[in-house]
């Protein structure tokens, strides 16, 4: 099972958004620090804020904020809201399926099932999880919470 670009911006966003929530976020701070497509995420953040998991507020000092607490955020909920299908063979599209094994396989079956499997486990996570599994971890995100994007001011004349 492979997550689309989509659902891996959303899942960025959300773990950056848990970690900075004393905070309001633009889309280009979480753009900038992950070297990711600004218009992309621009569609991502939209489609989170019409399911409510991101606020966000307009304004010249607005930017984003979770819509939920951390612990409430499933993320098999979001994966499932992000995703566009989980049909991981041509046999899951009755329609258009040319197998010659369909009539007697049960792949359709085995993959399903490791599907369910799949998602069962991510049903089992909240945002939370992720973040507090993550803060004690080296790296690159380890250092997210620390990061403060100031906007630029002119300078005075």
């Amino acid at each position: 099972m492979r997550l689309t670009t989509y659902t891996d911006y959303a899942l960025r966003t959300l773990m950056y958004l848990a970690v900075n929530r004393d905070r309001l976020v633009t889309i280009q701070d979480i753009a900038t620090l992950h070297s990711i497509s600004k218009n992309h995420l621009t569609k991502v953040v939209h489609h989170l804020g019409q399911i409510g998991i991101v606020a966000t507020v307009r304004g010249r000092n607005g930017g984003l904020k979770l819509g939920s607490e951390p612990s409430d955020i499933n993320i098999g909920a979001v994966v499932r809201q992000t995703e566009t299908d989980f049909h991981m063979a041509e046999c899951f599209h009755r329609e258009k399926n040319q197998c010659v094994y369909a009539s007697a396989c049960v792949l359709e079956d085995v993959l399903g099932a490791a599907t369910a499997a799949y998602l069962s486990v991510l049903d089992g996570v909240s945002l939370d999880d992720l973040v507090q599994k993550t803060q004690g971890r080296t790296g690159k995100f380890a250092t997210v919470q620390a990061l403060q994007f100031h906007p630029r001011v002119p300078p005075t004349v």
